[in-house]
């Protein structure tokens, strides 16, 4: 069986050129919905089984509303998967010579994370190294 992905962003024309690379590069099982990822239940209206959230999680305003909506979204033993920046000087995160990433004071360690997430009622299963200047955090969704 085929996986689906509904892509989320607030950004219309970030979806545009999403679509347009996965479509270049045969990729056609997605959908692409423009919306605030607050309201990813009313966005995504049949659960999932992951929720993947990448170089955004350190610019949400309420980390804890965000874990709540996206638990109402997952399945139970769902999984929401989240990747930041290390937290270093945004000076030492080069590529091509150039900084990269959020300014220095948004960064996140992998604890602040944690205890962003955790009382939505998620679990932390694993932290990753995502190389060279990220770390993922994977969470799960209680069965009960």
């Amino acid at each position: 069986m085929r996986s689906h992905v509904v892509a989320v962003d607030l950004d219309s024309k970030l979806l545009d050129v999403t679509k347009l690379r996965l479509g270049e590069a045969g990729i056609s099982n997605c959908d692409y919905v423009a919306g605030d990822a607050y309201e990813i239940a009313k966005l995504v209206p049949r659960r999932v089984d992951l929720v993947f959230m990448a170089n955004a999680f350190h610019g949400v305003p309420d980390r804890l509303h965000l874990a709540r909506a996206v638990r109402e979204v997952l399945n139970p033993s769902g999984r929401f998967a989240i990747v930041n920046w290390h937290q270093c000087p945004r000076e030492e995160t080069t590529i091509l010579g150039e900084p990269r990433g959020p300014r220095t004071e948004l960064r996140m360690s992998p604890d602040q994370t944690i205890s962003a997430v955790e009382p939505a009622g998620f679990r932390p299963l694993q932290v990753v190294e995502v190389l060279p200047y990220h770390y993922g955090v994977v969470f799960e969704r209680p069965s009960t």
